[in-house]
Protein backbone atom coordinates (compact mmCIF):
# COMPACT_ATOMS: atom_id res chain seq x y z
CA UNK A 1 0.00 0.00 0.00
CA UNK A 2 1.60 3.49 -0.72
CA UNK A 3 1.88 5.16 2.18
CA UNK A 4 1.34 8.92 2.99
CA UNK A 5 5.13 9.12 3.36
CA UNK A 6 5.84 7.67 0.07
CA UNK A 7 2.88 10.24 -1.16
CA UNK A 8 4.40 13.35 0.55
CA UNK A 9 7.71 12.52 -0.82
CA UNK A 10 7.12 12.07 -4.40
CA UNK A 11 5.16 15.41 -3.89
CA UNK A 12 8.28 16.96 -2.84
CA UNK A 13 9.92 15.51 -5.37
CA UNK A 14 8.04 16.84 -7.75
CA UNK A 15 8.37 20.19 -6.48
CA UNK A 16 11.93 20.20 -6.39
CA UNK A 17 12.07 18.55 -9.75
CA UNK A 18 10.23 22.28 -10.84
CA UNK A 19 12.56 24.56 -8.57
CA UNK A 20 15.44 24.37 -11.30
CA UNK A 21 12.85 25.12 -14.20
CA UNK A 22 10.78 28.16 -15.87
CA UNK A 23 7.81 27.29 -13.72
CA UNK A 24 6.91 29.79 -11.06
CA UNK A 25 6.72 28.52 -7.64
CA UNK A 26 3.11 30.05 -7.16
CA UNK A 27 1.95 27.82 -9.91
CA UNK A 28 3.71 24.63 -9.30
CA UNK A 29 -0.20 23.36 -7.67
CA UNK A 30 -1.08 23.65 -11.13
CA UNK A 31 0.78 21.58 -12.07
CA UNK A 32 1.34 18.69 -9.56
CA UNK A 33 -2.06 17.31 -8.63
CA UNK A 34 -3.29 17.62 -12.18
CA UNK A 35 -0.41 14.59 -12.83
CA UNK A 36 -1.28 13.09 -9.26
CA UNK A 37 -4.98 13.11 -10.27
CA UNK A 38 -4.14 11.73 -13.61
CA UNK A 39 -1.99 8.80 -12.69
CA UNK A 40 -4.61 7.95 -9.88
CA UNK A 41 -7.15 7.79 -12.48
CA UNK A 42 -4.76 5.63 -14.77
CA UNK A 43 -4.02 3.29 -11.59
CA UNK A 44 -7.96 3.28 -10.35
CA UNK A 45 -8.79 2.10 -14.48
CA UNK A 46 -6.11 -0.62 -14.21
CA UNK A 47 -6.84 -1.97 -10.87
CA UNK A 48 -11.14 -1.38 -12.33
CA UNK A 49 -10.23 -3.56 -16.07
CA UNK A 50 -8.12 -6.92 -12.88
CA UNK A 51 -10.94 -6.72 -11.35
CA UNK A 52 -13.46 -6.90 -14.25
CA UNK A 53 -10.85 -10.05 -15.51
CA UNK A 54 -11.34 -11.75 -12.69
CA UNK A 55 -14.84 -11.31 -12.90
CA UNK A 56 -15.39 -12.30 -16.64
CA UNK A 57 -12.47 -14.61 -17.43
CA UNK A 58 -11.34 -14.63 -20.65
CA UNK A 59 -13.74 -12.11 -22.03
CA UNK A 60 -11.66 -8.97 -23.03
CA UNK A 61 -12.81 -6.51 -20.22
CA UNK A 62 -12.87 -3.47 -22.93
CA UNK A 63 -16.24 -4.78 -23.81
CA UNK A 64 -17.48 -4.04 -20.38
CA UNK A 65 -17.07 -0.54 -20.04
CA UNK A 66 -19.70 -0.21 -17.18
CA UNK A 67 -17.18 -1.47 -14.63
CA UNK A 68 -14.76 2.40 -15.51
CA UNK A 69 -15.90 5.14 -13.02
CA UNK A 70 -14.76 7.09 -16.10
CA UNK A 71 -13.34 6.35 -19.56
CA UNK A 72 -9.66 6.26 -20.35
CA UNK A 73 -9.63 6.42 -24.22
CA UNK A 74 -6.69 4.56 -26.02
CA UNK A 75 -3.41 5.87 -26.04
CA UNK A 76 -4.23 8.07 -23.38
CA UNK A 77 -3.31 6.30 -20.20
CA UNK A 78 -0.30 7.04 -17.60
CA UNK A 79 1.69 4.68 -19.42
CA UNK A 80 1.44 5.76 -23.12
CA UNK A 81 2.46 9.39 -21.97
CA UNK A 82 5.17 7.86 -20.07
CA UNK A 83 6.54 5.67 -23.31
CA UNK A 84 6.70 8.70 -25.25
CA UNK A 85 10.26 9.70 -26.32
CA UNK A 86 9.95 13.08 -27.44
CA UNK A 87 7.51 15.63 -27.30
CA UNK A 88 6.20 14.55 -24.14
CA UNK A 89 4.34 17.51 -22.93
CA UNK A 90 2.11 17.13 -26.38
CA UNK A 91 1.50 13.78 -25.70
CA UNK A 92 0.29 14.40 -22.03
CA UNK A 93 -2.23 17.63 -23.14
CA UNK A 94 -3.90 15.32 -25.59
CA UNK A 95 -4.40 12.28 -23.23
CA UNK A 96 -5.73 15.15 -20.65
CA UNK A 97 -7.81 16.50 -23.55
CA UNK A 98 -9.28 13.14 -24.74
CA UNK A 99 -9.70 12.11 -20.75
CA UNK A 100 -11.77 15.06 -19.78
CA UNK A 101 -13.42 15.09 -23.57
CA UNK A 102 -14.53 11.09 -23.01
CA UNK A 103 -15.93 12.34 -19.62
CA UNK A 104 -17.83 15.49 -20.06
CA UNK A 105 -20.09 15.35 -16.72
CA UNK A 106 -17.61 14.41 -14.35
CA UNK A 107 -14.48 15.75 -15.50
CA UNK A 108 -14.98 18.74 -17.88
CA UNK A 109 -11.57 21.01 -17.55
CA UNK A 110 -11.26 19.31 -14.78
CA UNK A 111 -7.11 18.83 -15.61
CA UNK A 112 -7.13 23.04 -15.66
CA UNK A 113 -5.12 24.98 -18.60
CA UNK A 114 -1.51 23.95 -17.66
CA UNK A 115 0.71 24.78 -20.88
CA UNK A 116 2.61 21.28 -20.88
CA UNK A 117 3.49 21.83 -24.59
CA UNK A 118 5.45 25.14 -23.89
CA UNK A 119 8.95 23.47 -24.58
CA UNK A 120 10.74 26.63 -22.91
CA UNK A 121 8.72 25.36 -19.50
CA UNK A 122 9.04 22.26 -19.59
CA UNK A 123 11.20 20.06 -21.60
CA UNK A 124 10.91 16.57 -22.62
CA UNK A 125 13.54 15.71 -19.81
CA UNK A 126 11.92 17.79 -17.04
CA UNK A 127 8.67 16.11 -17.77
CA UNK A 128 10.16 12.42 -18.15
CA UNK A 129 11.42 13.40 -14.81
CA UNK A 130 8.71 14.55 -13.52
CA UNK A 131 6.54 11.49 -14.84
CA UNK A 132 8.89 9.01 -13.65
CA UNK A 133 8.72 10.39 -9.86
CA UNK A 134 4.86 9.39 -10.33
CA UNK A 135 5.27 6.46 -11.68
CA UNK A 136 6.71 5.05 -8.23
CA UNK A 137 4.08 5.40 -6.55
CA UNK A 138 0.78 3.47 -6.82
CA UNK A 139 -2.75 5.15 -6.71
CA UNK A 140 -5.62 3.16 -6.95
CA UNK A 141 -8.17 2.82 -4.63
CA UNK A 142 -6.79 -0.73 -2.93
CA UNK A 143 -3.43 1.23 -2.24
CA UNK A 144 -4.72 4.42 -0.86
CA UNK A 145 -7.48 5.12 1.39
CA UNK A 146 -7.50 8.15 2.53
CA UNK A 147 -8.59 11.74 0.09
CA UNK A 148 -5.29 11.66 -1.52
CA UNK A 149 -5.80 14.76 -3.79
CA UNK A 150 -6.89 16.93 -0.39
CA UNK A 151 -4.16 15.37 1.76
CA UNK A 152 -1.71 16.54 -1.16
CA UNK A 153 -2.80 19.62 -1.53
CA UNK A 154 -2.68 20.55 2.44
CA UNK A 155 0.78 19.13 2.45
CA UNK A 156 1.66 21.03 -0.43
CA UNK A 157 0.58 24.38 0.60
CA UNK A 158 1.43 23.54 3.93
CA UNK A 159 4.81 23.23 3.00
CA UNK A 160 4.93 26.45 1.10
CA UNK A 161 4.14 27.94 3.70
CA UNK A 162 7.11 26.25 5.79
CA UNK A 163 9.58 26.95 2.94
CA UNK A 164 8.98 30.59 2.70
CA UNK A 165 8.39 30.99 6.82
CA UNK A 166 5.27 32.87 5.49
CA UNK A 167 1.70 32.15 6.14
CA UNK A 168 0.21 33.24 2.79
CA UNK A 169 0.81 29.90 0.53
CA UNK A 170 -1.26 31.40 -2.31
CA UNK A 171 -4.67 29.80 -1.40
CA UNK A 172 -6.95 29.69 1.49
CA UNK A 173 -7.35 26.35 3.15
CA UNK A 174 -9.41 24.93 5.67
CA UNK A 175 -6.80 22.29 7.76
CA UNK A 176 -8.95 18.86 7.68
CA UNK A 177 -9.22 19.28 11.81
CA UNK A 178 -11.40 22.27 11.41
CA UNK A 179 -13.19 20.80 8.40
CA UNK A 180 -14.26 17.37 10.57
CA UNK A 181 -15.31 19.69 14.10
CA UNK A 182 -17.63 22.23 11.34
CA UNK A 183 -18.76 18.62 10.24
CA UNK A 184 -19.40 17.24 13.52
CA UNK A 185 -21.22 20.36 14.81
CA UNK A 186 -23.94 20.03 11.68
CA UNK A 187 -24.11 16.24 11.71
CA UNK A 188 -25.85 15.77 8.60
CA UNK A 189 -27.53 12.45 8.51
CA UNK A 190 -27.80 10.19 5.46
CA UNK A 191 -29.84 11.95 2.31
CA UNK A 192 -30.04 15.48 3.57
CA UNK A 193 -28.73 17.94 1.06
CA UNK A 194 -24.94 19.67 1.26
CA UNK A 195 -23.97 22.90 0.37
CA UNK A 196 -20.50 24.84 0.51
CA UNK A 197 -20.75 28.31 -1.38
CA UNK A 198 -16.99 28.75 -1.13
CA UNK A 199 -15.73 24.82 -1.76
CA UNK A 200 -12.74 25.48 -2.51
CA UNK A 201 -10.95 21.92 -2.98
CA UNK A 202 -14.18 20.37 -1.67
CA UNK A 203 -12.95 19.09 1.75
CA UNK A 204 -15.92 20.10 3.36
CA UNK A 205 -18.31 18.36 1.20
CA UNK A 206 -16.19 15.29 1.11
CA UNK A 207 -15.81 15.99 4.91
CA UNK A 208 -20.13 15.26 5.34
CA UNK A 209 -19.77 11.97 3.11
CA UNK A 210 -16.99 10.58 4.98
CA UNK A 211 -18.81 11.86 8.33
CA UNK A 212 -22.04 9.72 7.66
CA UNK A 213 -19.73 6.94 6.38
CA UNK A 214 -18.33 6.64 9.46
CA UNK A 215 -21.60 6.48 11.79
CA UNK A 216 -22.34 3.62 9.46
CA UNK A 217 -24.42 5.26 6.87
CA UNK A 218 -24.53 4.87 2.76
CA UNK A 219 -22.71 7.56 0.86
CA UNK A 220 -24.73 6.90 -1.88
CA UNK A 221 -27.79 8.46 -0.61
CA UNK A 222 -25.62 11.81 -1.22
CA UNK A 223 -25.70 11.42 -4.91
CA UNK A 224 -27.95 13.77 -6.44
CA UNK A 225 -27.49 16.30 -2.62
CA UNK A 226 -23.89 17.09 -3.24
CA UNK A 227 -23.29 20.68 -4.22
CA UNK A 228 -20.43 23.53 -4.21
CA UNK A 229 -19.99 26.49 -6.26
CA UNK A 230 -15.93 27.75 -6.31
CA UNK A 231 -14.54 30.62 -8.15
CA UNK A 232 -10.82 29.39 -8.90
CA UNK A 233 -11.13 27.45 -11.87
CA UNK A 234 -8.18 25.17 -10.66
CA UNK A 235 -9.69 24.46 -7.03
CA UNK A 236 -12.93 23.38 -8.49
CA UNK A 237 -11.12 21.17 -10.51
CA UNK A 238 -9.80 19.36 -7.67
CA UNK A 239 -12.80 19.75 -6.29
CA UNK A 240 -14.60 17.80 -8.41
CA UNK A 241 -11.41 15.13 -9.26
CA UNK A 242 -12.09 14.63 -5.39
CA UNK A 243 -15.59 14.04 -5.83
CA UNK A 244 -14.66 11.44 -8.44
CA UNK A 245 -12.48 9.75 -6.75
CA UNK A 246 -14.52 8.97 -3.60
CA UNK A 247 -17.38 7.47 -5.86
CA UNK A 248 -19.12 10.61 -5.58
CA UNK A 249 -21.05 10.04 -9.14
CA UNK A 250 -23.59 12.34 -8.90
CA UNK A 251 -22.86 15.64 -7.84
CA UNK A 252 -22.74 19.59 -8.80
CA UNK A 253 -19.53 21.91 -8.58
CA UNK A 254 -20.07 25.23 -10.22
CA UNK A 255 -17.25 27.56 -11.33
CA UNK A 256 -18.60 31.08 -10.77
CA UNK A 257 -18.94 33.77 -8.47
CA UNK A 258 -21.16 33.22 -5.84
CA UNK A 259 -22.00 36.39 -4.47
CA UNK A 260 -22.03 37.78 -7.98
CA UNK A 261 -23.70 34.88 -9.88
CA UNK A 262 -25.15 32.12 -7.41
CA UNK A 263 -24.97 28.68 -9.77
CA UNK A 264 -28.28 27.33 -7.81
CA UNK A 265 -31.35 28.77 -8.40
CA UNK A 266 -35.21 26.87 -7.42
CA UNK A 267 -37.57 28.04 -10.62
CA UNK A 268 -40.31 26.73 -8.57
CA UNK A 269 -40.16 29.64 -6.08
CA UNK A 270 -37.65 32.01 -8.34
CA UNK A 271 -35.57 32.24 -5.74
CA UNK A 272 -32.23 30.48 -4.34
CA UNK A 273 -32.03 26.67 -4.13
CA UNK A 274 -32.32 25.51 -0.67
CA UNK A 275 -30.41 23.16 1.47
CA UNK A 276 -30.74 21.41 4.74
CA UNK A 277 -26.91 21.65 6.03
CA UNK A 278 -24.88 24.84 4.82
CA UNK A 279 -21.42 24.67 5.20
CA UNK A 280 -18.54 26.91 4.15
CA UNK A 281 -15.20 28.96 4.92
CA UNK A 282 -15.29 32.02 2.96
CA UNK A 283 -12.46 34.00 2.57
CA UNK A 284 -11.86 36.28 5.46
CA UNK A 285 -13.16 39.94 5.13
CA UNK A 286 -13.64 39.82 1.33
CA UNK A 287 -13.01 42.89 -0.39
CA UNK A 288 -15.12 44.40 -3.53
CA UNK A 289 -17.01 41.45 -2.90
CA UNK A 290 -19.97 42.50 -5.36
CA UNK A 291 -21.69 45.41 -2.97
CA UNK A 292 -22.93 47.10 -6.49
CA UNK A 293 -24.95 44.45 -6.93
CA UNK A 294 -26.38 43.50 -3.55
CA UNK A 295 -28.07 47.29 -3.33
CA UNK A 296 -30.95 45.55 -5.73
CA UNK A 297 -29.99 42.30 -4.92
CA UNK A 298 -32.66 39.88 -7.46
CA UNK A 299 -32.17 36.87 -4.55
CA UNK A 300 -32.79 38.99 -1.92
CA UNK A 301 -30.02 38.26 0.12
CA UNK A 302 -29.57 41.79 1.82
CA UNK A 303 -32.71 40.85 3.63
CA UNK A 304 -30.75 41.99 7.15
CA UNK A 305 -28.80 44.83 5.62
CA UNK A 306 -26.34 45.97 3.29
CA UNK A 307 -22.63 45.04 4.33
CA UNK A 308 -19.76 47.50 3.61
CA UNK A 309 -17.97 47.45 0.88
CA UNK A 310 -14.11 46.23 2.82
CA UNK A 311 -15.59 43.15 4.82
CA UNK A 312 -18.23 40.51 2.41
CA UNK A 313 -18.07 38.45 5.81
CA UNK A 314 -21.94 38.73 6.31
CA UNK A 315 -22.89 39.00 2.62
CA UNK A 316 -21.79 35.62 3.10
CA UNK A 317 -23.44 34.67 5.69
CA UNK A 318 -26.82 36.16 4.74
CA UNK A 319 -25.77 34.28 1.39
CA UNK A 320 -25.93 30.87 3.55
CA UNK A 321 -29.08 31.93 5.41
CA UNK A 322 -30.98 32.40 2.24
CA UNK A 323 -29.76 28.98 1.00
CA UNK A 324 -31.24 27.34 4.16
CA UNK A 325 -34.51 25.11 3.60
CA UNK A 326 -37.39 26.53 5.36
CA UNK A 327 -38.82 23.08 6.47
CA UNK A 328 -37.14 20.70 8.65
CA UNK A 329 -34.26 20.96 10.55
CA UNK A 330 -31.63 23.25 8.27
CA UNK A 331 -28.33 24.62 9.52
CA UNK A 332 -25.17 26.55 8.72
CA UNK A 333 -21.45 26.57 10.45
CA UNK A 334 -19.23 29.02 8.65
CA UNK A 335 -15.78 30.46 9.49
CA UNK A 336 -15.69 34.23 10.28
CA UNK A 337 -13.15 36.35 11.12
CA UNK A 338 -13.86 37.20 14.61
CA UNK A 339 -13.92 40.93 13.80
CA UNK A 340 -17.26 40.20 12.22
CA UNK A 341 -18.64 39.19 16.02
CA UNK A 342 -17.87 42.96 17.29
CA UNK A 343 -17.35 45.14 14.49
CA UNK A 344 -20.15 47.96 14.31
CA UNK A 345 -21.74 50.28 11.53
CA UNK A 346 -23.28 48.07 9.27
CA UNK A 347 -22.22 44.76 10.43
CA UNK A 348 -23.57 45.65 13.88
CA UNK A 349 -27.15 45.94 12.69
CA UNK A 350 -26.89 43.16 10.29
CA UNK A 351 -25.54 41.11 13.26
CA UNK A 352 -28.37 42.33 15.69
CA UNK A 353 -30.83 40.91 13.15
CA UNK A 354 -29.98 38.04 13.08
CA UNK A 355 -29.87 37.88 17.38
CA UNK A 356 -33.07 39.44 17.27
CA UNK A 357 -34.46 36.37 14.88
CA UNK A 358 -32.55 33.99 17.10
CA UNK A 359 -30.76 32.65 14.02
CA UNK A 360 -27.39 32.11 15.96
CA UNK A 361 -26.81 28.80 17.89
CA UNK A 362 -23.58 29.42 18.91
CA UNK A 363 -20.23 30.81 18.99
CA UNK A 364 -17.07 29.53 19.03
CA UNK A 365 -13.35 31.03 18.99
CA UNK A 366 -10.54 29.30 17.76
CA UNK A 367 -6.77 30.04 18.23
CA UNK A 368 -4.83 32.32 15.94
CA UNK A 369 -2.32 30.82 13.18
CA UNK A 370 -4.77 27.77 12.96
CA UNK A 371 -5.76 28.37 8.56
CA UNK A 372 -3.09 29.05 6.01
CA UNK A 373 -3.71 32.16 4.68
CA UNK A 374 -4.03 34.20 7.59
CA UNK A 375 -2.71 34.52 10.78
CA UNK A 376 -5.82 36.24 12.26
CA UNK A 377 -7.96 34.23 15.05
CA UNK A 378 -11.12 32.56 13.05
CA UNK A 379 -14.44 31.55 14.95
CA UNK A 380 -17.23 29.07 13.72
CA UNK A 381 -20.47 30.39 14.01
CA UNK A 382 -23.59 27.98 13.78
CA UNK A 383 -26.84 29.24 12.71
CA UNK A 384 -29.92 27.31 12.55
CA UNK A 385 -33.28 28.30 10.98
CA UNK A 386 -35.34 26.52 14.05
CA UNK A 387 -33.64 25.64 17.18
CA UNK A 388 -34.72 23.41 19.60
CA UNK A 389 -37.04 24.22 22.60
CA UNK A 390 -34.25 24.07 24.75
CA UNK A 391 -31.90 26.13 22.88
CA UNK A 392 -34.33 29.01 21.90
CA UNK A 393 -33.17 32.53 22.62
CA UNK A 394 -29.46 31.68 23.70
CA UNK A 395 -26.28 31.61 22.53
CA UNK A 396 -23.57 28.86 23.17
CA UNK A 397 -20.41 31.42 23.40
CA UNK A 398 -16.94 29.14 23.49
CA UNK A 399 -13.45 30.09 23.94
CA UNK A 400 -11.26 27.55 22.21
CA UNK A 401 -8.08 29.92 21.76
CA UNK A 402 -6.12 27.66 24.23
CA UNK A 403 -7.08 24.37 22.36
CA UNK A 404 -4.26 24.24 19.67
CA UNK A 405 -0.71 22.65 19.07
CA UNK A 406 2.19 25.03 18.40
CA UNK A 407 3.46 24.30 15.09
CA UNK A 408 6.26 25.97 12.96
CA UNK A 409 4.64 27.73 10.15
CA UNK A 410 0.72 27.78 11.59
CA UNK A 411 -1.23 25.95 14.71
CA UNK A 412 -2.54 22.69 14.36
CA UNK A 413 -6.52 21.95 15.69
CA UNK A 414 -5.93 18.35 16.83
CA UNK A 415 -8.60 15.62 17.44
CA UNK A 416 -8.45 16.07 20.93
CA UNK A 417 -8.90 19.65 20.80
CA UNK A 418 -11.83 19.30 18.35
CA UNK A 419 -13.82 17.05 20.29
CA UNK A 420 -13.31 19.12 23.43
CA UNK A 421 -15.32 22.05 21.84
CA UNK A 422 -18.13 19.67 19.81
CA UNK A 423 -18.37 18.35 23.79
CA UNK A 424 -19.52 21.81 24.93
CA UNK A 425 -21.43 22.53 22.33
CA UNK A 426 -23.64 18.96 22.67
CA UNK A 427 -24.09 19.93 26.46
CA UNK A 428 -24.99 23.52 25.62
CA UNK A 429 -24.25 24.47 29.55
CA UNK A 430 -21.67 27.11 30.84
CA UNK A 431 -17.95 25.77 31.76
CA UNK A 432 -15.99 28.23 33.88
CA UNK A 433 -13.77 30.05 31.88
CA UNK A 434 -14.39 28.37 28.81
CA UNK A 435 -18.14 28.44 27.88
CA UNK A 436 -21.11 30.69 28.35
CA UNK A 437 -24.59 30.07 28.04
CA UNK A 438 -25.96 33.57 26.67
CA UNK A 439 -29.09 34.63 26.58
CA UNK A 440 -30.83 37.34 24.65
CA UNK A 441 -31.13 39.34 27.38
CA UNK A 442 -27.57 39.05 28.48
CA UNK A 443 -26.35 39.95 24.57
CA UNK A 444 -28.76 43.22 24.24
CA UNK A 445 -27.42 44.62 27.47
CA UNK A 446 -23.75 43.98 25.83
CA UNK A 447 -24.74 45.95 22.65
CA UNK A 448 -25.47 43.04 20.34
CA UNK A 449 -21.74 42.16 20.67
CA UNK A 450 -20.49 38.46 20.04
CA UNK A 451 -17.01 39.33 21.47
CA UNK A 452 -16.16 36.16 23.36
CA UNK A 453 -14.46 38.34 25.80
CA UNK A 454 -17.58 40.04 27.06
CA UNK A 455 -18.79 36.50 28.17
CA UNK A 456 -15.93 34.14 28.50
CA UNK A 457 -13.06 35.73 30.26
CA UNK A 458 -9.52 33.45 30.21
CA UNK A 459 -8.31 31.96 33.54
CA UNK A 460 -5.85 35.25 34.76
CA UNK A 461 -1.87 34.04 35.81
CA UNK A 462 -1.22 31.00 33.51
CA UNK A 463 1.10 32.49 31.01
CA UNK A 464 1.72 35.59 33.68
CA UNK A 465 5.76 35.74 34.42
CA UNK A 466 6.35 37.63 37.61
CA UNK A 467 7.45 41.55 37.37
CA UNK A 468 11.54 41.07 37.62
CA UNK A 469 11.11 38.28 34.73
CA UNK A 470 8.79 40.58 32.51
CA UNK A 471 11.40 43.81 33.10
CA UNK A 472 14.42 41.89 32.05
CA UNK A 473 12.31 40.38 29.15
CA UNK A 474 11.22 43.86 28.63
CA UNK A 475 14.90 45.49 28.58
CA UNK A 476 16.73 42.72 26.48
CA UNK A 477 13.64 43.55 23.79
CA UNK A 478 14.18 46.79 23.88
CA UNK A 479 18.13 46.75 23.28
CA UNK A 480 17.51 44.67 20.42
CA UNK A 481 15.21 47.12 19.06
CA UNK A 482 18.01 49.73 19.20
CA UNK A 483 20.60 47.30 17.98
CA UNK A 484 18.44 46.40 14.61
CA UNK A 485 17.74 50.22 14.55
CA UNK A 486 21.25 51.39 14.25
CA UNK A 487 22.30 48.34 12.14
CA UNK A 488 19.52 49.72 9.62
CA UNK A 489 20.87 53.30 9.86
CA UNK A 490 24.29 52.15 8.88
CA UNK A 491 22.58 50.21 5.86
CA UNK A 492 20.73 53.18 4.87
CA UNK A 493 23.93 55.35 4.96
CA UNK A 494 26.43 53.19 3.29
CA UNK A 495 23.63 52.54 0.82
CA UNK A 496 23.23 56.50 0.36
CA UNK A 497 19.78 56.55 1.65
CA UNK A 498 20.32 58.36 4.30
CA UNK A 499 23.06 61.93 3.94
Amino acid sequence: MSGERDIKSALWNAADTLRGSAVDRTDWKAYILPLLFFKRISDVWDEETAEAGELYGEADPSHFPEIHRFQVPEGCHWNDVREASSNVGAVLLHAMREIERANPDTLFRVFGTADWGNKEKFSDELLKDLIEGFSEIALGNSQVDTDVLGDAYEYLVGKFADVTRRNKAGEFYTPRSVVRMMVELLDPQEGESIYDPACGTGGMLLGAIEHVERKGGDPRTFYGKIFGQEKNLTTAAIARMNLVLHGIEDFEIAREDTLRSPAFTDASTGGLATFDCVIANPPFSLKEWGRDLWEADPWGRATYGLPPESYGDYAFVQHMIVSMAAAGNSRMAVVLPQGALFRKSAEGAIRTQLLKEDLIEAVIGLAPNLFYGTQLAGCVVVLRRKKPAERKNKVMIIDASSLFRKGRAQNFLDKEHSDQILSWYNAFEDVEDRAKVATIDEIKKEGWTLNISRYVLPPIGEDIPPLPEAIDSFKTALGEARAAEDRLREVLTEGGWLQ
